[in-house]
């Protein structure tokens, strides 16, 4: 029985050493608790690699394995699956936040671009109402005067 105290007392549970421990040559992680807790957050490009690599396992406990591995549990898996099929991990892959500030030529360029496509739009409604006004003239028998060179 004094035995089993003393391996008791010199490896818990959960296979830590405890004081009484020998742990020559062995670095010991800081023991201190952060001030403040991170809450952990996953990109959405990591989300699909674990749902992919969990899909790709056929052996029993290869799922376990690579949550364990990871640190991670399995409603990871169900919620990060079901937003994969509701399409979330898509969108969310997409950048978020401002976009990149346009140089001044982007600038001119996008503006000269939006004006050159209204002044199509407005020029093929010109055509659209001078086609009908011809046809309407030679319905009603009114002849048009010809265009000059300059009006063309």
């Amino acid at each position: 029985m004094a035995g089993a105290l003393a391996t008791e007392g010199a490896r818990g549970a959960t296979g830590v050493a405890g004081a009484g421990a020998v742990t020559a040559g062995v670095q010991r992680s800081d023991p201190e608790v952060a001030a403040k807790a991170q809450r952990r957050r996953f990109s959405p490009e990591y989300k699909l690699r674990i749902i992919e690599e969990a899909d790709a396992c056929r052996e029993a406990g290869e799922i376990g394995a690579l949550l364990r591995r990871e640190g991670l549990y399995t409603s990871h898996l169900s919620i990060w699956r079901e937003q994969r099929r509701a399409g979330a991990l898509t969108v969310m892959a997409q950048r978020r936040g401002r976009k990149a500030k346009q140089s001044p030529l982007e600038k001119r360029l996008a503006q000269v671009e939006r004006e050159n496509t209204r002044l199509r739009e407005e020029l093929r409604q010109a055509h659209v109402i001078i086609a009908v006004q011809k046809k309407l003239s030679g319905l009603l028998g009114i002849a048009l005067p010809e265009a000059s060179e300059d009006e063309r």
